[in-house]
């Protein structure tokens, strides 16, 4: 009977042995397969790093949220304010009121339902004309936590996590308010639903929806959807309800034209005798972004000086001031957005004929 029962124990505790280190093989084989595994991991340390920055104890998240921290940006480290963007002050004007003020000062704006902040905005207009530095000088002007969601981390093979995903942008949202959750193209994403689109994309959209307004039934959040497009008239009807306020963020006049060359060369060294308003003049169409190009584009004349100097024996020993006629040199063969755009439009048309003239060459 000893003999037996002494048997019996050791079968027990080798019976559980196994079934420990199977549970043990188990659990290593399925943290190995977690397909975010690696971002979490990254997160985390991200996650401590804001923290850190923005002067809060570490917040207690989900794995999801903490995928989603890796797009949290701190207000302090945007370089981008107002005074960075040139023209568009009645625009500026008007988000300060509607939008960083309540985010600043929530206390002007809890008194009843009408000031309650801003839970959509949308900046539309032509490609260049300075939607996503708006966002960026948004963030930094009100303070808030700026959330640039990107589509690709919110996709996922498995089957749910897109829509536990969307709900973990919300929730780090809230945790980390004020916070402004900005969607860049929104269009390619909260387009118009149609019946070709598939499941998981329309069920994405959907919780987007439906979180978003689940925030309006507390009127104290300070966390605002800011979204931008150069397509406004593809959004679905549903996320234009969302964005009550819109802004037009258009082709910069020639006042305007002249504020953004004297921001973009602010800092450099230029002639004092450039007449900047003959230069915008020049420039009848340009955006921000294209009067950007231009400038860079005329910052390489005095380098292609230096260069030549040398070749010759002349030392010099920096480059010279960037001058005017620099700046109408490099208009004369810069293009706008617009235009470019027609032209590569135009030349993919030709494209199937080009291409075969040339191996008939």
């Amino acid at each position: 009977m000893a003999g037996s029962d002494t048997k019996i124990v050791q079968e027990l505790i080798l019976y559980a042995a196994s079934a420990a280190l199977s549970c043990l093989v188990l659990f290593v084989g399925l943290r190995q397969l977690d397909p975010n595994r690696e971002a979490s991991k990254k997160a985390l340390e991200h996650k401590k790093e804001i923290a850190k920055r923005l002067g809060r104890p570490l917040i207690q998240t989900n794995p999801y949220e903490d995928i989603i921290a890796c797009d949290v940006i701190n207000p302090d480290d945007i370089d981008v304010e107002f005074e960075s963007i040139g023209g568009l002050e009645k625009i500026k004007q008007a988000l300060f009121e509607l939008v960083i003020l309540p985010l600043k000062r929530p206390e002007l704006f809890s008194h009843g339902k009408l000031l309650g902040p801003q839970k959509g905005v949308l900046l539309y207009g032509p490609p260049g004309t300075g939607k996503t530095m708006l966002a960026k000088a948004i963030a930094k002007e009100s303070g808030a936590v700026f959330i640039n969601v990107r589509i690709s981390n919110l996709m996922s093979k498995w089957f749910g996590d897109a829509q536990k995903l969307v709900a973990a942008v919300f929730s780090l949202a809230y945790k980390l308010q004020p916070a402004i959750i900005f969607i860049d193209e929104v269009d390619s994403f909260l387009g118009q639903r149609r019946s070709t689109d598939h499941e998981a994309l329309l069920n994405m959209k959907t919780e987007f929806m439906s979180l978003w307004d689940g925030f309006t039934t507390d009127q104290n959040a300070r966390v605002m959807v800011l979204a931008a497009t150069n397509r406004p008239s593809e959004l679905d009807e549903a996320i234009l309800r969302r964005l009550p306020q819109a802004f037009e963020i258009g082709v910069p006049d020639k006042k305007e034209r002249v504020e953004i060359l004297k921001v973009v060369l602010k800092g450099e060294i230029i002639e004092d005798n450039i007449d900047f308003d003959r230069i915008a003049g020049l420039c009848e169409g340009y955006t921000g972004s294209d009067l950007f190009e231009l400038c860079k584009k005329a910052a390489y004349f005095p380098i292609r000086d230096l260069l030549d100097e040398e070749k010759k024996g002349k030392q010099s020993p920096a480059p010279r001031p960037l001058s005017q006629s620099d700046l109408e040199k490099a208009l004369a063969t810069s293009r706008k957005t617009k235009v470019a755009a027609g032209e590569y439009s135009g030349l993919a048309l030709h494209s199937p004929r080009w291409t075969g003239h040339r191996e008939s060459e």
